[in-house]
């Protein structure tokens, strides 16, 4: 083999490994780009749920607040994936509910996040129904039934509380773990007796199908279960400006809903691929706080006051941890520092 051919094959053997490292250089877990002409970027995980969230992104609000930034969005089906992708590193901010936040910030996942924002309270829009034809009227005839949801999900803790307030061992029924596309096509097979899941599919399973209860009801019982905003530990540090350009978009779409519900529906429609006066009845079936709401000491707080959500997502751990479902709780201090409230109420307000 001549020089020039080994020359040849050692750079078609190295050239891999150069790709890989420039590669893992760039996925750092923080938005892209520093200097020069680069653009940054942020990734931004959101969930197919009526939301604020899902105005933000159709108005482009963030995309006109950050014009040096482009804007990545990208469609996940449940919290535990959203999870995955923090732990690899692969998103910045994210649209997730509280029970797989509690199991984020708890061992052994420890993910370095930070709760920004609270996006919705659930109500009616995340329920238990059973299946016609199943002979299930309430939460006891569950017994030996099969009973989807996703795990790791706000509508898996709530199942799981709703089973402890029946008095049902998890034992005592069959768990399937679907993501909601899949629950309506196993509903639709008759594959399943009942789950817990939120809308869309939750309306859809409604039309044949019995409410056992809903998350609205089992937060009158104390176990509330809410959307949340989070964002990456590493990006925050790295771009708090582009943190408070977000959680303004986030504010400016809870307003909206609450001051002009017509055309917070029609973004949402368009979102969701419904038509408008669906997506505004099932928008009007969440609780959406007011943003000046969300500094009080009821939610977020504020750096010198931190508020009662820390201690409802230490609560939701320590059921989980209770079920087995993780090995520890996380101290209320701990989730207090993983709460981030700098420039509040200032960021809400404007």
């Amino acid at each position: 083999m001549t020089s020039t051919r080994k020359a040849a094959m050692r750079l078609r053997l190295l050239l891999p490994l150069v790709l890989t490292f420039a590669l893992a250089a760039c996925g750092n877990g923080t938005a892209s780009g520093g200097g020069g002409t680069a653009t940054k970027s942020i990734r931004i995980a959101y969930q197919a749920f009526p939301s604020g969230d899902l105005i933000v992104k159709n108005k482009k609000w963030l995309e006109q607040a950050l014009p040096g930034y482009s804007i990545q969005w990208t469609k996940f089906d449940s919290g535990a994936s959203i999870n995955t992708a923090f732990v690899a590193k692969s998103v910045d901010i994210a649209a997730i509910g509280s029970s797989p936040v509690a199991r984020g910030l708890s061992a052994p996942l420890n993910i370095p996040y930070q709760v920004a924002f609270v996006l919705d309270v659930a109500g009616d829009n995340e329920a238990l129904v059973a299946r016609n034809g199943t002979g299930i009227e309430k939460i006891e005839d569950l017994r030996g039934k099969k009973v989807a949801t996703s795990f790791a999900s706000t509508s898996h803790y709530s199942l799981l509380a709703a089973l402890s307030q029946a008095k049902i061992p998890e034992s005592a029924v069959t768990l399937v773990d679907l993501e909601p596309q899949d629950i309506l096509a196993s509903w639709t097979r008759g594959d399943i007796d009942a789950a817990y899941t939120w809308l869309p599919t939750l309306k859809e399973l409604k039309k044949g199908g019995k409410t056992l209860i809903s998350s609205r009801q089992l937060a009158t019982a104390g176990k509330p279960t809410l959307d949340l905003g989070v964002v990456s530990t590493a990006f925050v540090q790295a771009h708090p400006d582009a943190v408070d350009a977000w959680r303004k978009a986030e504010a400016r779409a809870l307003h909206l809903i609450a001051d002009n519900p017509d055309e917070a529906a029609t973004a949402v429609a368009a979102e969701l691929n419904l038509a408008k006066d669906d997506a505004k009845d099932q928008l009007s079936q969440g609780v959406f706080l007011k943003p000046a709401d969300l500094a009080s000491a009821e939610w977020l707080g504020t750096p010198d006051a931190p508020g009662g959500l820390a201690q409802n997502l230490v609560s939701a751990a320590q059921f989980l941890k209770d079920q087995r479902k993780i090995d520890a709780v996380p101290d209320l201090e701990t989730v207090r520092r993983a709460i981030y409230t700098k420039g509040l109420p200032g960021v809400l307000d404007s």
